[in-house]
């Protein structure tokens, strides 16, 4: 099943990071330009709690282990439902951040599908972003239930480290 259509056009290669604020799993608020000085491959994805988000979660948890980079994931599941998910499946080299207070990334990266049984939840997309805060890659997954590339994610953050 293909994705269905964002709400807008999302940042693309070459842009500056638009303002992410997010909840961590302790409660407590983050934001990307926090993160500023540190590649970042911000994974964003319908829900934790689906056989599609979770596997792509668990492998990048796996194979960024030791790559430097900062991996967050994020959706509009609440911090708590995130807390147990990571703890549950071990995730240690993923962080998880909420979009559910300041709706950033689903507003403001136009991230939110736009309508359908999905209206609201956050796309699958992936933008690896630079020490300066400049995407320098990005994937909009086309299909709902299929992986992004991981490999070509993973690329791009290796060649800015």
């Amino acid at each position: 099943m293909a994705q269905p259509a964002s709400i807008g056009p999302l940042p693309n290669v070459g842009t500056t990071a638009p303002q992410l604020r997010f909840v961590r799993t302790d409660k407590s608020n983050s934001d990307l330009a926090s993160l500023k000085g540190q590649v970042v491959i911000l994974l964003s994805v319908p829900s934790l709690d689906t056989s599609t988000c979770a596997s792509q979660t668990r492998r990048f948890n796996v194979e960024a282990a030791g790559l430097g980079a900062h991996v967050l994931v994020m959706s509009m599941d609440l911090h708590y439902a995130m807390k147990r998910f990571c703890e549950t499946e071990g995730i240690t080299n993923v962080h998880a951040g909420s979009d559910f207070r300041y709706r950033d990334l689903s507003d403001g990266w136009n991230a939110a599908f736009a309508e359908g049984g999905m209206q609201g939840l956050t796309c699958r997309a992936v933008w690896v972003i630079d020490k300066e805060g400049v995407i320098r890659y990005h994937e909009l997954v086309p299909e709902l239930g299929q992986e992004p590339d991981h490999r070509a994610a993973l690329n791009a953050a290796k060649e800015l480290l």
